[in-house]
C-alpha cells in the first residue's frame, strides 16, 4: 500500500504544480501558443484530460484505451472558457485519483492493457506517473515564458539553493 500512497502523492504533487502554474496566468494565457506547431496550455490540458479518462475509467476491466477515446481530436484546439479547462483538469484529475485510492495492494501485480498492450497494474501506474508530469513540465514552461519577469517560481527560486538547504536543517533540528 505504500507503492499506491506514493504514488497518488506524487500525482497530487504534480497536479499541484500545474495548478500553481495556472494561479499566475490571465484567461487567454490558456490558448497561446509559442509557435502555430506547438501546443497552447489548453490543448495540454483537453489530451491530459482524454488519457485520464481513457486510462482510469474501469481501470481493471477494460483496455485503457477506450473506444470512445478520440485521441487525435485532443490536438485540436476547442472554443471553450477557462472555466471549461479547469472543469477538464479536475474531472481527469478525480478520475485518476478516485480509481487509485480504490486499488488494494493486492490489485498491483494483476494485469491491465493499454492499446492492447498488457502491463501489471503498478507498471500501468508508473507509465502515467512519467507521462503526466512530462505535460505538466510542458505546462510550466509556457507558463513560464508568458509570465517572463512576473513569474513566482514553483520551487527554490535561483540562487537560492544554499538558503534553503539550511532553511531545511533548521526546521529538521526543532
Amino acid at each position: 500500500m505504500d507503492f499506491l500512497k506514493d504514488a497518488i502523492k506524487r500525482f497530487r504533487y504534480y497536479k499541484e504544480l500545474a495548478d500553481n502554474t495556472f494561479e499566475q496566468l490571465e484567461d487567454q494565457d490558456m490558448f497561446w501558443q509559442p509557435d502555430p506547431g506547438s501546443n497552447s496550455i489548453a490543448v495540454i490540458i483537453q489530451h491530459m484530460y482524454g488519457n485520464m479518462l481513457s486510462r482510469w475509467t474501469n481501470f481493471l476491466t477494460e483496455d485503457g484505451e477506450k473506444h470512445w477515446r478520440k485521441r487525435d481530436a485532443e490536438f485540436e484546439p476547442l472554443q471553450c472558457s477557462r472555466q471549461d479547462l479547469m472543469a477538464f483538469w479536475n474531472d481527469g484529475w478525480k478520475c485518476l485519483i478516485d480509481t487509485l485510492e480504490s486499488l488494494q495492494e493486492e490489485d498491483l501485480n494483476k494485469t491491465v492493457t493499454i492499446r492492447t498492450e498488457p502491463l501489471k497494474v503498478y507498471d500501468a501506474i508508473l507509465r502515467q506517473l512519467a507521462h503526466y508530469p512530462y505535460h505538466v513540465g510542458q505546462i510550466v514552461y509556457i507558463g513560464r515564458m508568458i509570465r517572463k519577469e512576473q513569474w513566482h517560481p514553483l520551487s527554490i527560486p535561483r540562487g537560492s539553493s544554499a538558503a534553503y538547504l539550511e532553511q531545511v536543517k533548521q526546521s529538521q533540528q526543532k
